[in-house]
């Protein structure tokens, strides 16, 4: 008998206690070039079984398996039910041809929130960071109606190609990526981008064994590396050029902002991938939502701040609810 697609075992770092599924969510969707039909899945984990329902997207080239601290957070809280998955391109998910948009992968999601059965009206809260954050913005007017609260962090609207390059330093690490394969290289340069070089060189707070935030970074880096399949050089590409041709207008951004009951969105001032002025521009486009930027920081806050992150999440998803609660 063959395996249907959600019983397939794949390995993961998450918690079993706080699993309730997963496994690959079948998307179909039709070429523009032709009328080829081309196949791929998502690969999905549920954690908790509580009322308010969280979808996690993740960003550029990364694997859900970054959500860690949040999983563990709401995915044992039974306030929380929550969604993370692997984008198209990356980890366990499918490959498909590129290049791909950010408006390709939010269809992918709302496949995925309509597969598992997440369909109601003002049903969901969505948490975007970087790339997940663009993907985020094209769900939210897809399915305005069925989002509680949007939290959009170190994101941008994005804008014309020659643009939406990272800062200098993000976008030299990125090209000396495609050309490393030494995982604990991979590690170096990546921490170098995503965190602020004085807190990785700082002792971790309360870790018994006295280490640097560097090196339980790069323990976890290389746990997260290890656990996931390794990504082809076209989901590299692809996801990028997701990233680069992304574009929602100021007039779209404060559309959004009407129709979707809170709207956070979150910064580091010391970000090399996405400029925190991206985020004030989204915010001067946003006269509902609510700016917070995290100084100190850098690009990976769910990382290096998950205690206050992940509080400041679950105050965006109370706000939402409440915010619903006073229109009826």
């Amino acid at each position: 008998m063959t395996s249907s697609p959600s019983e397939i075992d794949l390995p993961t770092i998450f918690d079993p206690a706080s699993l309730v599924k997963k496994g690959l969510c079948p998307v179909t969707e039709i070429r523009y070039d032709g009328d080829a039909l081309e196949s791929h899945s998502l690969y999905y984990e549920q954690h908790g079984t509580g009322p308010e329902k969280i979808v996690f997207i993740m960003g550029l080239n990364s694997t859900s398996f970054s959500w860690t601290n949040q999983v563990e957070y709401f995915g044992n809280n039974p306030k929380y039910s929550i969604l993370v998955f692997d984008n198209r391109g990356v980890g366990n998910s499918g490959t498909p041809f590129g290049p791909y948009t950010t408006s390709e992968m939010a269809r992918d999601v709302v496949v995925l929130l309509d597969y598992i059965g997440w369909k109601e009206g003002r049903g969901v809260h969505v948490v975007g960071i970087s790339l997940g954050g663009m993907i985020a913005q094209e769900l939210s007017t897809l399915i305005p109606h069925r989002i509680a609260s949007l939290s959009l962090v170190v994101t941008t609207a994005g804008g014309r190609i020659w643009n939406n390059f990272p800062p200098l330093k993000g976008t030299l690490t990125l090209a000396r990526q495609l050309m490393v394969k030494d995982p604990a290289v991979r590690a170096s340069n990546s921490l170098g981008v995503l965190f602020p070089t004085a807190w990785l060189e700082a002792v971790a707070k309360g870790d018994p064994r006295g280490r640097t935030n560097r090196q339980i970074e790069t323990e976890n880096f290389l746990k997260r590396f290890y656990a996931a399949r390794p990504q082809s050089f076209i989901g590299v590409i692809s996801q990028m050029a997701a990233g680069l041709t992304h574009r929602v207008t100021g007039d779209r951004l404060k559309e959004i902002s009407k129709l979707i009951p809170k709207v956070l969105i979150a910064t580091g001032d010391e970000d090399h991938l996405v400029d925190p002025q991206r985020s004030r521009f989204i915010k001067a486009n946003m006269p509902e939502a609510e700016l917070v930027e995290f100084p100190g920081t850098g690009h990976a806050i769910q990382l290096q701040w998950p205690r206050e992150f992940n509080e400041l999440i679950a105050r965006a998803i109370l706000e939402g609810r409440s915010r619903l609660t006073e229109r009826v």
